[in-house]
Order: C-alpha cells, then structure tokens, then sequence
C-alpha cells in the first residue's frame, strides 16, 4: 500500500471512529450528534442570534473560515475572536488565556452558540472560553482530538471526539466535520427558515 493510501485511509477511519457525546457524558451516534447540532443551529437562525467559532493555530483559520461560511452560505450570524488587534491585545493587557473568553463576554447573548476547534482538547484559552460560555448560559459544541480524556471533551452540550493521535489527523477531521454541519445545515434545514 502507499504512503498515500495509507494516510488516506487513517483519515477516513478517524472520520468514522468520531465519538460524539452530549453534556450528560452519554454517547451519540454521529448521525444524531450532527442532527442536534443542525437543530440547535436552525434554532439560533429564527432566534437571530450569532455562532461564535475560537481556535488557535490552523483551528483559528478554521474558526474563520467557518464563521464566513456560515454567514454567507448558511445565511446565520457568525464570528471568530481570531482579529490580530483584539487577541494581541487581550493577550498582551489582560492575559492570553483570555483571548476568547474575554470578547466572548463582551459580545455574546442569551442563545448564542459556542463552537471551539482544538486538536488537543486542552488549549487553556478555549477552555476558558468554553468556561465564559458557561458563565454566559450559551450552548456550546466542541471539536476536539488525540487524546480521549482531554478537558474540552467533556465542557460542551455536544461534544464531537475525532480519534486522531497526529495534529494533522484532528485537523483534516475537524475540517471535514465542520463542512459536513454546514452542509447538512443548509440542505436539509436552512431552507425552511
């Protein structure tokens, strides 16, 4: 088999292997999980509310990527806390641990939804987000990676787990989920609103 090949079908397998859990801890299949997070979504767009995406690294690229195709193409309110002058900021006067959780408070309101994007589980600025969210009674949905007890995992209402050991394996499925939401979304829920 190539090296290709090979590569391929580890990723495929993570996208399989996706554990997808709820706030109680119980166990979703991904066809449900994806279902709610559809659900919760079509919510927000009558609501008029806004989706707010946080990451760091290539999630952050992937949290803004999401929040113009959301807007555009899913037609809802969307943002990522990933502006240069805004986390430089935060991060330089307050600390970097509040890079999201802090605009999150500024910004956020009763209905918003929360998306965090971390191949780690455990980046201590999207676990403080996740924490203001809480703090801020928003609904919130996790994507995470690697390692299976990692601290995100278990902070959301929905939470989807990629299996994936390498930062490349946890992006590309993170990538690959974040379309699937969005595409599902639009095909089988945004037109109704």
């Amino acid at each position: 088999m190539s090296l290709y090949q090979d590569y391929v079908n580890q990723l495929k397998q993570c996208l399989i292997d996706v554990i997808v859990s709820a706030a109680d801890g119980s166990i979703l299949p991904a066809d449900e999980g994806l279902d709610r997070w559809c659900t919760k979504t079509a919510d927000l767009k009558r609501s008029n509310n806004t989706m707010f995406f946080a990451g760091n690294g290539a999630s952050a690229m992937m949290a803004s990527h999401m929040a113009a195709d959301a807007s555009k193409n899913g037609g809802f309110r969307a943002l990522a806390f990933n502006d240069p002058a805004l986390m430089t900021a935060v991060s330089n006067d307050i600390s970097y641990n509040q890079s999201f959780a802090l605009p999150l408070k500024r910004f956020a309101n009763p209905g918003d939804i929360l998306v965090t994007i971390s191949s780690s589980g455990n980046s201590p600025n999207v676990l403080a987000a996740i924490e203001a969210a809480h703090e801020l009674d928003l609904r919130t949905i996790t994507l995470s990676g690697m390692q299976e007890n990692n601290r995100s995992r278990q902070m959301g209402d929905l939470n989807f787990y990629v299996p994936g050991m390498t930062y490349g394996m946890a992006e590309c499925a993170h990538q690959s989920l974040l379309h699937c939401w969005l595409d599902i979304f639009m095909e089988h829920y945004g037109d109704n609103l």
